[in-house]
């Protein structure tokens, strides 16, 4: 039988406040109180804890798995359990498990360690064994300058978070930006929105950096990029040249990526 292409699974990676309800806080809490039987002062008192000033920067990603594990082992199970429930009703499945914002080794090894052991529970309570690969998104600068380390760690594939990575890059909020970046393309500050077409001199200049020691570590590794910038043409030419194996980007832009990578490999092939 031929065998499943991958699927990836990325962790839970937005900002908090994006998961939280809006509306009116004593409303929301009175129904939290009534479905939970928590008191409505620890309630409000915990929702000021989780209050962030830059959300963006904050409380996500691993940081988020890492400091409230019961999350991340609820996604990992979740995933291997409709994995191996799938194998057993006859099909074939080869999930990729995707740790998000990782800028150290020791958040992946960290996260690495969760997702096998909470892997291997669920191969035993359904003798069901199934492959599957454990990689990271390359999305804090400092996970790209490192990458050979990461590799090295036991990421078993990269993806760029090319939103975050330009984010983090340019030190823009993606939150904020728009408040300046009419001005700074009206005056030629920029030339291009980065969150639309990919910054090749900085936010590449990174990628390249990260590729070339990731796969120095491990000359496996797959590497793409996920984010708006895998639909824009003139940044899945830069990726193909720098040897990506694959470009993800939301539905609409797919037909765009798609030509626009065709076009790429007939301008390598042509030689110009």
């Amino acid at each position: 039988a031929r065998a499943a292409p991958p699927v990836t699974f990325g962790l839970l990676a937005p900002p908090l406040h994006e998961f939280l309800p809006d509306g009116d806080l004593d409303e929301i809490v009175a129904l939290l109180a009534q479905d939970t039987g928590t008191d409505e002062n620890e309630i409000v008192e915990r929702i000021e804890k989780l209050t962030e000033v830059n959300p963006m920067l904050g409380f996500r990603g691993c940081r988020l798995a890492i400091t409230y594990p019961e999350i991340g082992k609820m996604q990992v199970r979740a995933i291997f359990q409709a994995a191996c429930a799938h194998q057993k009703s006859g099909g074939s499945v080869f999930p990729d498990i995707m740790v998000p914002l990782v800028g150290t080794t020791t958040e992946l090894t960290h996260q690495i360690q969760m997702i096998r052991t909470t892997a291997a529970e669920v191969f035993e309570s359904t003798e069901i064994v199934i492959n599957y690969r454990v990689g990271t998104m390359i999305e804090i600068p400092r996970a790209a300058l490192v990458s050979d380390q990461i590799a090295s760690a036991g990421a078993e594939f990269f993806s760029f978070g090319t939103n975050d990575l330009t984010q983090m890059t340019f030190g823009y909020s993606r939150d904020d930006v728009s408040k300046f970046l009419p001005t700074y393309l009206e005056q030629g500050i920029l030339k291009h929105d980065p969150f639309q077409v990919l910054d090749q001199e900085g936010v590449g200049q990174l990628i390249e950096m990260s590729v070339k020691k990731g796969r120095s570590a491990r000359p496996d590794l797959k590497i793409g990029i996920c984010g708006e910038h895998g639909g824009d043409p003139s940044s899945v030419d830069f990726f193909h040249r720098t040897r990506l194996d694959y470009v993800s980007c939301s539905p609409f832009r797919v037909p765009i990526a798609r030509l626009a990578a065709a076009q790429a490999a007939l301008k390598e092939k042509n030689g110009k």
